[in-house]
């Protein structure tokens, strides 16, 4: 059990998550039951979705408050709708969950790094804790998207500090993050916690898989993830066509599982590239479905291309194909080659070609395979699963709570 809060009474904290629905959102989901069984009271403010439509639900003992957003626009005006709503939303729920379950710290995961205004207002008027949990690298995701550095990407450098600052404790997914925190955020390291993304291995355990899932054919290249602008799912869509159609190997099946603003654009792209029979779009599936897809795949891809963002930021699907035991193709990225090590093939970055080159090398060799699959799952075992980032999870959390006004204590 956790100490308590002051008086007796439990810690309590409110987690505030914008990108996605809850318990979607597999890291947010695997922090908040990981504070619950810990003896934590927890609630989570995050945005409706499909499947996560109930405003107000209690699930494993997780109090979760949702609000609307407006549908996803890839523009300027999209995301400042996006993000004022948030910010609206959120701020507005925090007050409600106030009333009604009271918290001592507020967790903000990114993006947006704006979020640091709805706990201030807490922080500055009931004395709340503000531990951020750092996701995304939201300058570096504008100049990947935008190829510049203009004024708004300083004005997202300016929110990236102002949050840092007004930050107790800091959360880093990886080590790129923690120098970003201690460099460009200006924390003492004692401050910043690395507690890194891996699945909980008692969850997510491989299964014997399905053939059907092959429709037919020898060989499953899947991926799993979100399907946005960054994530480089058209990467994997033309490799694919460069394996089907130009090579010939009319012998592989693709599984793509996920959603995202990108999926209808990406079917489209399919289509227009004549490999429609040959790449089935899945979207969201429930996990114990997702798993058992994964686990039927001969080689698992990760196409992030190389940007600023990609090069820094450790993508969970690598850990969950390695939880899996499959080998991974994936481009040289910083990030990726820390979490993969030898447990997968490295093609040169943004090159179409050689990823399809890596995926066919994998593919003409059944040993390699298992041997990269084996040293993948074993990594994870001894380093990189949840059970190992949960001590590190509870010090920040002490390191937090020991920050709090001696009366919150």
């Amino acid at each position: 059990m956790t100490e308590s809060a002051g008086n007796g009474a439990p810690r309590r904290v409110l987690i505030l998550v914008e990108n996605l629905p809850v318990p979607f959102d597999r890291r947010v989901w695997m922090e908040s039951t990981t504070l619950h069984a810990a003896g934590y009271e927890v609630s989570v403010i995050c945005p409706m979705g499909k499947n996560a439509t109930a405003p107000y639900e209690v699930i494993d003992g997780i109090h979760i408050y949702r609000h609307p957003l407006p549908p996803e626009h890839s523009s300027a005006l999209g995301y400042l709708r996006e993000y004022s709503a948030a910010l609206w939303g959120e701020w507005r729920l925090a007050r409600r969950a106030r009333r009604e379950r009271g918290f001592d710290i507020i967790h903000a995961c990114n993006p947006p790094d704006l979020l640091f205004i709805v706990a201030l207002w807490f922080k500055l008027f009931h004395r709340t804790g503000f531990l951020f949990d750092h996701h995304d690298l939201t300058p570096e995701l504008y100049e990947s998207k935008f190829g510049k550095r203009d004024i708004f990407y300083h004005v997202m450098r300016l929110a990236e500090r102002l949050t840092f600052f007004f930050a107790d404790t800091v959360i880093s997914t990886n080590e790129s993050y923690r120098e970003v925190a201690l460099t460009r955020g200006r924390k003492k390291p004692e401050h910043v916690h690395v507690v890194r993304s891996g699945p909980n291995l008692e969850l997510f355990q491989p299964t014997a898989g399905n053939p059907d899932y092959k429709h037919g054919r020898p060989f499953l290249i899947g991926y799993l993830g979100v399907m946005g602008e960054f994530d480089g799912v058209d990467h994997l869509v033309r490799a694919a066509h460069e394996l089907v159609l130009n090579r010939n190997r009319t012998d592989l099946q693709f599984c793509l599982v996920g959603s995202g603003p990108m999926l209808g654009s990406l079917q489209a792209l399919a289509d227009e590239l004549g490999i429609c029979d040959h790449v089935e779009f899945t979207g969201r599936i429930p996990d114990a479905d997702m798993i058992d897809r994964l686990s039927t795949c001969d080689v698992c891809a990760n196409p992030d291309p190389f940007n600023p963002l990609n090069d820094k930021s450790t993508m969970n699907k690598i850990l969950e194909y390695m939880a899996l035991g499959k080998p991974i193709v994936q481009y040289d990225l910083v990030e990726g080659r820390r979490s993969a090590e030898d447990a997968s093939l490295y093609a040169e970055r943004n090159n179409i070609s050689d990823f399809a080159d890596k995926i066919e090398a994998l593919l003409a060799d059944p040993a390699l395979r298992a041997e990269m699959g084996a040293r993948g799952q074993r990594r994870m075992q001894e380093e990189l699963e949840w059970r190992h980032q949960v001590p590190r999870l509870l010090a920040a959390y002490d390191d937090a709570f020991s920050r709090l006004p001696r009366r919150r204590r």
